[in-house]
This record gives C-alpha cells, structure tokens and sequence, in this order.
C-alpha cells in the first residue's frame, strides 16, 4: 500500500499507539489502514444415485492455477454470510444448484493471509455447466479424483478428509468437522513439493 484510501496521502509502516504490529497509517490524516485475511467460501458438491457418490469439481479458467481441478469457492464478499458465499461461488462457477450441509472444514492459509472453509452439499439436479471462471465442469467418484491435478492443498486436503469420512459413515459414523493449518503448496508438474 502506498497511498492513503482516505486523502490520497502516502503512508507508512508503523506501529500505531496501542498496537504491536506494524501497520500501513497515513502521513497525513493518520488513517490506520488495517490489512486482514480473506476468506475464501466453497462447497464439496455430492451426488449419489445407486450407492454410487460423486464430487462435482471445477477445472480453472484463471490463474493462479490455470487448468487445475478445484472445489468450487472463492472469496467471500462483503454484506454476505459463509454459506451465501458458498452457495453463490459453487452457483457462480459450476452453474449448480445445491443444498447445503454443515460447514466440514476451515483451513488457515497463512502464508497467503487466507481462511478456507467448505461446506457440505448436496447437488439438487444434474443441470450444472462451467461459469466464467471454470474450462469444465464434471462430476468424480473418488478412484477417479485427478489427485496430481488439484489446484491447491486445501482442495486436496478437503477431499482426502472427505473420503476419510465417507468411511466411518459406511461403519455408523458421521462426518467430521475438521480444522488445519496449510503450510506446503502444490507443486507444478516434474517440480518437487515445498
């Protein structure tokens, strides 16, 4: 940041009275500008017929992460609740119409300065098809999920609780709510993981 939303003045980097980080305050009218972490809202879209489930994913129209396969999620916008943002990212980038289940996993990424949280989901119809953030749309059963081709680590993270899940409801259980910390990245095809 370089310049003051306030009165267009520079800012600089400082610790305000009270505070103890450094913030971005201006030279001028003193604005403290505080920066704080996104929250990025998705879904785990299912659809089971016959005892057989299968996830809805999206392959990404945009960087970062061009061509990857992704959950459908994206940033929470201002004036809405967690579960409209999920609702309206899986509408906005897979066209689905869902029911929404309970939140299943909150993620911090704080390398990036980011919470990611999914819900669970039920696709109401089949009538789904890629929004303009999405090259395609498609439904997986779990041995077909292209694992190496995920988009980030919190996809894959999401997905393997998922499936882990799926096993204790098969034995009586119930779906977990589950929380991390995400530290490593994926890695690009013949690259090794950080």
């Amino acid at each position: 940041m370089k310049f003051c939303s306030e009165c267009a003045s520079p800012v600089s980097l400082s610790i305000p009275a009270g505070d103890n980080r450094p913030r971005y305050v201006c030279t001028s009218c003193a604005a403290i500008h505080y920066q704080n972490p996104k929250m990025v809202l998705g879904s785990i879209p299912v659809w089971e017929r016959d005892g057989e489930l299968k996830v809805l994913l999206c392959k990404r129209a945009i960087e970062p992460r061009y061509g990857y396969w992704t959950l459908p999620a994206g940033f929470m916008e201002n004036n809405e609740t967690t579960a409209e943002a999920a609702i309206r990212e899986t509408q906005e980038e897979a066209g689905a119409n869902i029911k929404l289940g309970n939140l299943f996993t909150l993620l911090n990424v704080a390398r990036v300065h980011q919470v990611h949280m999914f819900y669970l989901a039920e696709l109401v119809d089949l009538d789904f098809a890629p929004g303009e953030e999405s090259l395609e749309v498609q439904l997986f059963s779990e041995r077909d999920i292209p694992w190496s081709e995920l988009a980030f680590p919190t996809i894959q993270t999401t997905l393997e609780l998922f499936f882990a899940d799926r096993v204790k409801i098969r034995e009586g259980g119930s779906y977990g709510f589950h929380t991390q910390d995400i530290n490593r990245t994926m890695r690009a095809e013949g690259e090794e993981a950080k």
